[in-house]
């Protein structure tokens, strides 16, 4: 029974470290891979510009892609474009 003992009090410790460990490394990462891009000059050429709740599993999203908004009908099975637009452009604020 001792001996059960210290091991789980060796090894708890140590999978809660790998845990912890795992987790900090993935966010590094994740915040490392997004701020590669864009620092490099490529950007980003997709950017999702709004989301609306149709049906449960249905969706409409607006998708900006190379100067184009495209509306995208989303369900389970797959997404179809419905329709495709010039990007419009925002007031710049003074």
């Amino acid at each position: 029974m001792l001996e059960y003992l210290l091991r789980l009090a060796l090894l708890l410790p140590l999978l809660a470290g790998l845990i912890w460990g795992s987790l900090w490394l993935t966010r590094y990462l994740q915040t490392r891979l997004h701020g590669g891009a864009a620092r490099q000059g490529g950007g980003r050429h997709l950017q999702l510009v709004e989301t609306s709740l149709i049906a449960p599993g249905m969706k409409l999203a607006v998708v900006r892609f190379h100067d184009r908004e495209i509306l995208l009908g989303c369900t389970r099975h797959g997404l179809v474009r419905l329709s495709e637009a010039p990007a419009a452009t925002l007031p710049e604020s003074a």
